[in-house]
């Protein structure tokens, strides 16, 4: 994964902007997200946060919540923000960042504000990418594709803290996927109180920026959603039709967030566009056998024993578990400090190297406890990726000290191998959808 700074503030006049720094590539790329967002948040959801590392995988990307919503500065609840405002949010998170010239990628709302920055900044903007975007959202005599005054007051009038009636219908959910809706019905609450969602949201309807688009020297490149509910691809042809020599791409789906459905299909586009390279896949996608292993109190020992002690202690560590990885054809992925993430290309291979971990660690006098799930990953380079990894990762969490905790595949798929398992229940794993029936591995 791409690294991800700590969340940082800009001065904007006298209001503090929050932003992150996603990967260090060469192309500086500020993201313009929609009228919500929340910079820690993000990271919470999947999804997003493998859009955003994708993102970061090419260019130092640039993430930052507007002025009243999550974690910047609030705005008074009386008053609408200006467009202006938030274009000095940009200017102010480039400067601090360091970043004179960027491309900008404008997404839902946040593209009026992106076109709005790149014809009144020609100079700080390399190019432009525009992602189920609009010009304006009302009807208009020459607009017709816009939403009518009495659509309009019928969306502001619903209550944003029952926003998740609409959420199965923004992101292109499929009906069985509740888990996805209640996570981003938090993550819009963590944006922004209902007040100021309403506030938000009345600007959007307020907005037209048609009177900008000719003057556009950016290279331009629209992307739209063929099916999108919410954006009609009407707004995206349009916008590609009167911003000089920009480059139009209609995508399938329906998805109006841009992390999901096929978000490679979307982010390969906008890679090429701002790189010059359409992306040859250096991933394979193969069913493995993930292991975590992290140490039980490693805080309180490393104190107990100071740093030296501890030092000589973890290098013990380490060699015996590349010992039993290499006895068991365990691939090392990646370690920190006290914890080991490895592959197998098979289960009961996995559980029984774990097995052999713990017990060769107790002859040092350090207990672990460790997580295996199998599924699918996405292999690029040394490295992995998925959501295989995530369920990997928390099923580790939850064991007990001592403890190697599995999921019901790996049960099923060693089954005849001799391994006996007891049942933990179903358990609810943090950012991964629906409950994981988990299992002890005995003895």
């Amino acid at each position: 994964m791409a690294d991800v700074s700590e969340t940082r503030y800009a001065r904007s006049g006298d209001t503090h902007v929050a932003y992150r720094i996603v990967g260090g590539g060469p192309l500086d790329l500020v993201l313009v997200g929609d009228w919500f967002g929340h910079v820690e948040a993000a990271f919470d959801e999947p999804s997003l946060a493998g859009s955003l590392d994708r993102l970061g995988s090419f260019s130092r990307l640039l993430i930052f919540d507007k002025r009243g919503v999550g974690l910047s500065d609030p705005v008074p609840l009386d008053t609408l923000p200006a467009l202006d405002d938030w274009m000095d949010d940009i200017r102010a998170v480039m400067d601090d960042a360091g970043s004179d010239r960027a491309a900008l990628l404008g997404v839902g709302a946040g593209g009026a504000m992106a076109m709005t920055f790149a014809a009144s900044h020609p100079e700080r903007v390399s190019a432009l990418v525009l992602v189920n975007t609009y010009a304006r959202l009302l009807r208009d005599d020459d607009y017709p594709w816009g939403y009518t005054p009495a659509v309009r007051d019928r969306i502001l009038e619903q209550s944003y803290a029952d926003f998740t009636q609409f959420t199965d219908a923004l992101s292109g959910t499929e009906p069985g996927d509740p888990r996805f809706s209640e996570r981003w019905a938090r993550y819009l609450r963590l944006s922004a109180s209902p007040k100021t969602a309403d506030v938000m949201r009345r600007m959007m309807f307020e907005v037209d920026v048609r009177s900008v688009l000719a003057v556009i020297q950016a290279p331009t490149l629209v992307l739209q959603r063929r099916e999108d509910p919410w954006i009609l691809s009407e707004h995206g042809r349009y916008l590609a039709e009167r911003i000089p020599s920009a480059r139009y791409v209609e995508l399938e789906g329906a998805e109006d967030l841009f992390f999901r459905g096929d978000a490679d299909a979307l982010l390969d586009e906008v890679q090429e566009f701002l790189t010059g390279v359409r992306p040859v896949p250096d991933s394979s996608r193969l069913l493995a056998t993930i292991l975590f292993t992290d140490i039980v109190g490693s805080t309180e020992r490393a104190s107990e024993l100071g740093d030296h002690r501890w030092r000589v202690l973890l290098d013990q560590h380490d060699a015996l578990v590349r010992g039993q990885l290499e006895r068991y054809r365990g691939n090392e992925v990646d370690t920190a400090g006290d914890s080991f993430l490895a592959t197998f290309d098979g289960p009961a291979r996995a559980v029984h190297c774990a097995c052999s971990i713990r017990d060769e660690l107790r002859g040092i006098d350090l207990d672990i406890r460790a997580g295996v799930h199998v599924g699918e990953i996405e292999q690029r380079g040394t490295d992995i990726g998925g959501i295989t990894v995530h369920i990997g990762a928390r099923v580790e969490a939850l064991a007990a000290p001592g403890e190697v905790l599995a999921t019901r595949t790996v049960k099923d798929l060693v089954a005849g191998s001799g391994i006996a398992f007891t049942d933990r229940g179903n358990h609810r794993l943090r950012g991964v959808p629906d409950e994981w029936q988990l299992y002890s591995v005995a003895g």
